[in-house]
């Protein structure tokens, strides 16, 4: 039974990793388009968990106020997400591209301080920070090109996780045929 059970839990991990192959390709090739879906997708699930928090809210004897907030809460999120969804991607972009470039600014000065120490690690540091600040900056400039880089990361990831899979299937089998 526990078998079966592992190779069930590893053909459902392949199908999802197939999944997000195809999340990542889609992203790659239509990254304004998927965004819109996400931000659909995303509106979608907050409206269902409003609704829901407020149906327990009026069906529950104990009438608690946090159920109520959270409803509307999770309704008005879902109303700005799905009208307001270039608005939200905007402040994203922006977000995520000011953090981005002030974490590479940290890393440069952990490097000139690992300089100082006299440790060989702070020409690599160095790069990296320089690599994450120039991130930064392409996130700011271009979310298309960000939104293709989480596309091409999202490819390798799932790649990487059906070897991983296939490789433990395979063992499992062998192990079992002993």
């Amino acid at each position: 039974m526990f078998e079966k059970f592992l190779k069930r839990t590893n053909w459902t991990d392949i199908v999802i990793s197939i999944l997000f192959i195809i999340l990542g390709a889609l992203l790659i090739v239509k990254p304004s388009e998927m965004m819109s879906v996400i931000s659909i997708l995303l509106g979608m699930v907050l409206f269902i968990i409003g609704f829901l928090k407020l149906v327990d809210y009026f069906t529950s004897k104990d009438k608690e106020d946090y159920l109520l907030t959270m409803a509307l809460v999770s309704v008005v999120l879902a109303v700005i997400v799905l009208f307001c969804s270039d608005v939200i991607t905007g402040i994203f972009k922006i977000i995520l591209g000011i953090w981005i470039i002030i974490s590479g600014i940290r890393n440069f000065q952990t490097a000139l301080v690992w300089k100082e120490v006299k440790s060989g690690l702070w020409t690599i540091t160095v790069l990296c920070s320089l690599l994450m600040i120039i991130a930064g900056i392409v996130i700011l400039v271009s979310t298309t090109l960000a939104i293709r880089i989480v596309g091409i990361v999202i490819v390798i990831y799932a790649v990487l996780d059906i070897i991983a899979r296939s490789i433990f299937i395979k063992e499992v089998q062998d192990y079992l045929d002993k």
